[in-house]
């Protein structure tokens, strides 16, 4: 991916080196637990946090800063996901003013370990997440190595698809269409809950393919390759996927993001449209 001599965003928010205590009310890190067990890259927490009402006692969890010292190759991420959150910024930008809207630009959070955000506490086994009660994007770069090593996912650009992923997320709630699936879930049974977090997830992975399609059209970011690695990343964390390997044996009926092959369709929906109008998977045919 040529990133290197693209603009920095200025929303990038640097928490590293910030512990947070990790106190919550109600019981929450036991929901939390529930949470990190699924070790889902491209995980939005927010659905289970809010729905177990987490929240901070007295304003908030005590912090202190201690000292941090990045490695030459996380200083190299820490860049990496600046350059990238830039390019989501410029491409949705002009989407959005194609569209008679403004795009409202998120932060992006980097935490090391743990991070308080507004839709409760998180730790870095969460992964990569969005919160749209503070419209913020937060990952620990350590993240990274994990989807290289453990996912099988190596190459700038299946980190990009991370972030545009994410930043999928936040063009939902921009848009309305986090709130009004947020509604329907929390009157819906398990399954027919599962069934929407899906449409959710791949309509994300559809928009960060938007995404790549524009970006790379006004600005040529892709090289040779680049789509192959973000389809395996598409691929490597497929609900379908991680069940097997966890637990030797599939159960769709509790697939909360989406099988590997409808992860890698979505995006390559998008990729190869670049037409959000592509992306209703509410209403398409999953079978």
């Amino acid at each position: 991916m040529r990133w290197e001599s693209g603009r920095r965003s200025e929303n990038v928010e640097d928490r590293r080196g910030l512990r947070v205590s990790p106190r919550v009310a109600g019981g929450g890190i036991g929901t939390l637990l529930l949470v990190l067990a699924a070790l889902y890259f491209g995980i939005d927490p927010s659905v289970i946090l809010n729905q177990s009402q987490m929240s901070l006692p007295g304003g908030g969890a005590p912090t202190q800063t201690a000292p941090y010292s990045a490695s030459p190759e996380e200083k190299q991420l820490a860049e990496f996901v600046s350059v990238v959150l830039a390019e989501t910024e410029d491409t949705w930008k002009a989407l959005f003013r194609d569209m008679g809207k403004t795009y409202e630009e998120p932060k992006l959070v980097l935490f090391s370990e743990a991070v308080e955000s507004a839709c409760g506490m998180a730790s870095t086994a969460v992964g990569p997440f969005y919160c749209p009660m503070d419209q913020k994007v937060y990952i620990d770069l350590s993240f990274y190595s994990d989807l290289k090593n453990r996912f099988g996912a190596p190459g700038d650009f299946a980190q990009a698809y991370v972030i545009a992923h994410e930043v999928g997320h936040h063009v939902q709630n921009l848009l309305g269409i986090a709130e009004k699936v947020h509604s329907l879930r929390s009157r819906a049974g398990e399954p027919e809950g599962n069934r929407l977090s899906v449409m959710m997830e791949l309509q994300a992975d559809c928009l960060a393919g938007v995404w790549a399609y524009h970006a790379d059209k006004a600005r040529h970011i892709l090289e040779q390759g680049d789509v192959e690695e973000a389809l395996n990343a598409a691929s490597s964390i497929g609900d379908d996927r991680l069940q097997r390997q966890s637990r030797g044996y599939v159960t769709p009926d509790s697939f909360t993001h989406g099988s590997s092959a409808q992860r890698v369709r979505w995006f390559k929906r998008g990729l190869e449209t670049g037409n959000m109008g592509q992306c209703n998977t509410f209403q398409a045919d999953h079978r």
